[in-house]
């Protein structure tokens, strides 16, 4: 292993990044919060994602751990996501994310006024 991937992969902003850093992960995991969601709820709560690329996220942070998956034998099929105790970890950052984006949108909004 070449020295740069050794220490990228060492990194632990890296490795968190490699997990929630994508578009939609921070996004998905804000809307499930405390709550138990369906697909429905969250594609109507998202609406820029698509269903395909919600579906891609929703596997991907249920195989890391991130969110519980619970299907129901119904017809129609019924499933609910949930964080794990991994993903309700996720919440403060996403809070702590949250406030520097307000911060930054008012000081946007406040140079535009000058």
């Amino acid at each position: 292993m070449k020295e740069f991937e050794k220490k990228f992969s060492e990194c632990p902003v890296a490795h968190a990044l490699d997990i929630i850093g994508g578009k939609w992960s921070m996004l998905v995991i804000n809307e499930i919060g405390s709550e138990t969601r369906r697909f429905g709820e969250l594609k109507r709560l998202i609406p820029e994602i698509s269903e395909k690329m919600l579906i891609q996220e929703l596997k991907r942070l249920v195989s890391l751990g991130i969110l519980n998956r619970k299907a129901y034998p119904e017809i129609p099929p019924k499933v609910e996501y949930s964080l794990t105790k991994n993903g309700q970890k996720v919440l403060p950052i996403i809070d702590q994310v949250k406030v520097f984006g307000m911060r930054m949108m008012e000081e946007r909004a406040g140079s535009r006024l000058n």
